[in-house]
């Protein structure tokens, strides 16, 4: 439905990369060609960076009634051939076979087989940072709960366009795709991101809109030595995927004053995001001398059309105003399928393995996965609520808080920062902030922490490392 809505604007160029542009009939001949050498496979594994031939792949394989797997092409060669094992019989395109997707064939008939919008659209592998990577399974319904809840069809502004750095295998790629097809944006890939590119591309294409992952945006205020990174047409820079430091929003406010910011969160298995805090929100927080407003900077809004969020206590109980919990999420664009096993409870509650709390005003303030909940001696402790003292630390650009085994504690708080600064010095500085059995008893200084290519801190690496050298 997305495309033949798309494939309304003629000869309007809807797609760019690398100096190549396609109009919006053209990638709607290019699907339909695609979607016929697609069929008599079982699905399309997409194992490239991204390419002008993404989003002919994408509705190729919708058109042809296949599931599109946009697989991590970073991955090693065993990880890789683990994924590929799992996909018998799918047709897989690699960047050398992608130019071919770009002819079409004339008359190109539309498979019967696209209708199901309760068929499989997508599969996404989970980015694993604290277990084994998950296929996360995204029904064309899902898909379109998503785009329908938060977007109006055509109702971009002429010449809009916007930039996407994400890798296609990540949500946001992929929805990024969709959301701004369906509301008119042009869209600008970058095959591989760096910092004084993304601002050159920005400046060239005349961006209104972009997205990009905490990693990015700290890459981008880097790149700017001045007060203002000379963006003039970009009205909208949403960021998400991974917490993201307070020093970089704040900065990254200053120096795109003209630019409504847009925090975003939400999970593979929820179809990209459940919850937003808009411009006027970053606004209203960074002027505001009230300490509870001032704090929705680091919240991620409130929810999207079309979705609930409810924090329970761990016993099953619905958590009160401010109380910490586990963050359930629900709505029509809500997944929660691994493989055709579904983690909806029976009211169709979708567990995050979020902890959260919601304020008074509904805004959801995020501290962790629970699984990265420390316990020492017997209290639980949110390495949140210690990573973000540490970055507030004038010697500190990152942190992360992680507990080891302790045989009289049950854990010991480590936290792993960059930066500079005496040991002894941080851990009075957390001291002084927080209560004494938050304190880390030890302070490992690195020149940087292991991260996923979006951004998102490998715990999973940093906990093995740890439990090796201070266990």
């Amino acid at each position: 439905m997305i495309l033949e809505m798309v494939a309304s604007g003629g000869d309007r160029p809807v797609v760019t990369a690398d100096g190549r542009s396609l109009t919006a009939s053209e990638l709607l001949a290019r699907a339909r060609t695609a979607a016929h050498r697609f069929q008599g496979h079982p699905a399309v594994l997409y194992l490239s960076p991204s390419h002008l031939a993404y989003p002919v792949a994408l509705f190729g394989a919708a058109l042809a009634g296949i599931p599109f797997i946009p697989l991590n092409y970073r991955l090693g060669e065993h990880q890789l051939n683990r994924l590929l094992a799992r996909h018998p019989g799918a047709l897989v395109l690699r960047p050398a076979d992608l130019d071919a997707l770009l002819s079409a064939d004339e008359d190109t008939a539309v498979p019967e087989s696209a209708q199901d919008q309760d068929s499989v659209a997508v599969v996404l592998y989970t980015s694993g940072t604290t277990a084994e990577p998950k296929a996360a399974l995204l029904r064309h319904r899902h898909l379109l709960a998503y785009v329908l809840n938060t977007q109006e069809f055509a109702s971009a502004e002429e010449g809009d366009a916007a930039l996407v750095a994400v890798p296609p295998y990540h949500v946001a790629g992929l929805m990024n795709l969709l959301t701004n097809l369906y509301s008119g944006r042009r869209l600008v890939y970058l095959s591989a991101f760096d910092a004084g590119e993304w601002l050159e591309t920005a400046r060239r294409e005349r961006v209104t809109h972009a997205l990009v992952v905490p990693t990015m945006l700290a890459r981008i205020v880097a790149e700017v030595p001045a007060d203002d990174a000379g963006a003039p047409t970009l009205r909208s820079l949403a960021y998400g995927g991974a917490r993201t430091p307070l020093p970089v929003v704040e900065r990254a406010l200053r120096i795109f004053p003209g630019t409504g910011f847009v925090n975003a969160y939400g999970l593979t298995e929820t179809a990209s995001s459940v919850a937003v805090l808009g411009p006027d929100d970053h606004r209203e927080a960074l002027a505001s001398a009230d300490p509870a407003v001032r704090d929705r900077l680091g919240s991620v809004g409130r929810p999207l059309p079309g979705v609930e969020i409810e924090i329970r206590h761990d016993d099953g109980k619905p958590a009160g105003s401010g109380e910490t919990g586990l963050v359930f999420v629900r709505g029509d664009q809500i997944s929660g399928e691994y493989g055709g096993r579904s983690a909806l409870d029976a009211a169709g509650w979708f567990p995050t393995r979020d902890r959260g709390r919601l304020d008074a005003d509904g805004y959801l303030f995020i501290e962790g996965r629970a699984d990265d909940t420390i316990i020492r001696g017997g209290e639980n402790i949110a390495p949140a609520e210690i990573e973000d003292v540490l970055i507030a630390h004038p010697g500190i650009v990152e942190a992360a808080v992680i507990g080891v085994p302790d045989p009289e504690w049950g854990q010991r708080i480590v936290a792993v920062v960059v930066g500079e600064g005496d040991p002894a010095e941080v851990r009075q500085w957390v001291r002084d902030r927080l209560r004494s059995s938050k304190t880390p008893d030890t302070i490992v200084f690195r020149a940087e922490l292991p991260k996923t290519e979006t951004g998102k801190l490998l715990r999973r690496t940093l906990l093995a490392e740890l439990e090796t050298t201070h266990a």
